[in-house]
């Protein structure tokens, strides 16, 4: 998080505290009780927020995890749909002697299985 980004959320937990203080007076607490209850509230929140964070990280849900995963499996699907586009557009020949490169086997004994499997 950036500089900015931490003065501005430090800035929101004084405001939420503030504003706390103020909705607990006008609950009828007064003076050191409005203010403990405000800050047990801020406190709690600050806890929870934290908490499911942590558990974001823990069980690997977190945003970004998740984007790079989206992004890998349609990569890999695009990619497997382009090598099989290019493997269909060969012959018979140049996928035995691909699949035998492969395989490490000789070209002849890819090509006779290729051949008894058709």
């Amino acid at each position: 998080m950036t500089r900015a980004g931490v003065l501005s959320l430090g800035a929101a937990l004084l405001v939420a505290g503030g504003l706390g203080y103020a909705a607990f007076q006008a609950l009828g607490l007064k003076g050191f009780s409005a203010g403990i209850a405000a800050e047990a509230l801020l406190v709690l929140v600050v806890v929870l927020w934290t908490s499911s964070y942590l558990f974001r990280v823990i069980t690997g849900r977190m945003t970004y995890m998740q984007q790079r995963r989206n992004y890998r499996a349609e990569y890999d699907a695009l990619t497997d749909q382009q090598l099989q586009a290019r493997f269909d557009a060969m012959t018979p020949e140049e996928q035995a002697a691909l699949l035998a490169s492969v395989s490490g086997e000789k070209p002849e004994e890819s090509q006779d299985k290729v051949s008894s499997d058709s």
